[in-house]
């Protein structure tokens, strides 16, 4: 123990100039002087009976010993930041849950529910960031994350299956029967530089070789579904993104909803298993994406790609 304790204060200066290669630098990143880097390394190598570094006049050079130290430094601090993570994450007396979640699903289904989750926790503060894509929750300080499945998960992350995304083309239900006169080769396709390959998945799915009369492209997901409501025309819209708009008539999805084959997920680390905070946070989540399992489009039948248009 007494060893321990006597190397203990010199290893964060170790580690930094065996990273860095340099005792200036190690002082300027731990905000010390140079000479307390060097004191501290030499301390080390005198307690150890052996050289850490080779000096070279403007860099050092770690010796075998300061490679073994380095690895076993790096593990120690390693397992300390992580114990840190767990312990602040798994204090069920702080009410603030840390959640990550794709920025369209935020703006269009999660936010839209959080009154719900009030009313039903009120003892939960959500503090709430918007990214997509993989995720590192523990280095991103996150309790729980909401992705659109499409990437490698990382192998700690507990993954939950929310909903199965399925999609289609949705209009507002004006321009649908009206301009477009029930044709979708008369429509504007409106694509996301974010997915630009949503229509033409969709085609494949659908197995029909449809063309469209105009195309516009938008910087974000979010954008190009707003679009589709704005009446500027005819977007892919995926559940559960477009869910809330279809069932209050916003929008219509005239060849119902195909499986893309892609899943909306929450992943938790494997800690967040005994934190309240995120259980019930969790369970929330499920009861809520549990409504769109029998979700029923408008319409379900394919409509003709050339019906007569109504003028």
């Amino acid at each position: 123990m007494s060893h321990r304790r006597r190397l203990l204060p010199g290893l964060p200066a170790f580690e930094a100039a065996a990273r860095l290669n340099n005792f200036t630098r190690a002082a300027e990143e731990l905000h010390l002087t140079h000479g307390a880097i060097s004191r501290a390394i030499a301390q080390l190598e005198e307690r150890l009976g052996t050289p850490l570094f080779v000096r070279h006049p403007r860099r050092v050079s770690l010796t075998p010993a300061g490679y073994r130290l380095l690895e076993a430094t790096r593990n120690a601090f390693a397992e300390l930041d992580r114990a840190a993570d767990e312990i602040g994450r798994g204090d069920s007396a702080d009410p603030v849950l840390h959640v990550s979640c794709e920025p369209t699903l935020s703006m269009r289904w999660l936010m839209p529910r959080l009154g719900r989750l009030r009313q039903r926790h009120p003892e939960l503060q959500v503090e709430l960031s918007t990214a997509g894509g993989p995720i590192d929750l523990n280095a991103n300080g996150c309790d729980l994350a909401i992705r659109r499945l499409d990437f490698t998960p990382p192998q700690e992350a507990v993954i939950d299956v929310l909903c199965p995304e399925l999609a289609g083309p949705v209009c507002h239900p004006e321009c649908w029967g009206g301009m477009l006169g029930q044709d979708l080769n008369r429509a504007r396709w409106l694509h996301s530089r974010t997915r630009p390959s949503a229509w033409s998945d969709w085609c494949r799915m659908a197995d029909h070789p449809y063309l469209p009369a105009s195309e516009q492209s938008f910087d974000h997901f979010y954008f190009t579904l707003q679009a589709a409501l704005d009446q500027l025309g005819t977007a892919i819209g995926p559940l559960p993104l477009v869910y809330d708009d279809l069932q209050a008539g916003r929008l219509t999805a005239p060849f119902g909803m195909r499986p893309t084959g892609v899943d909306y997920v929450m992943l938790t680390p494997p800690e967040g298993q005994s934190d309240q905070r995120t259980q019930r946070f969790a369970d929330w989540l499920r009861s809520e994406a549990a409504h769109m399992a029998h979700f029923e489009p408008a319409s379900t039948r394919p409509h003709s790609a050339g019906l007569e248009t109504d003028g």
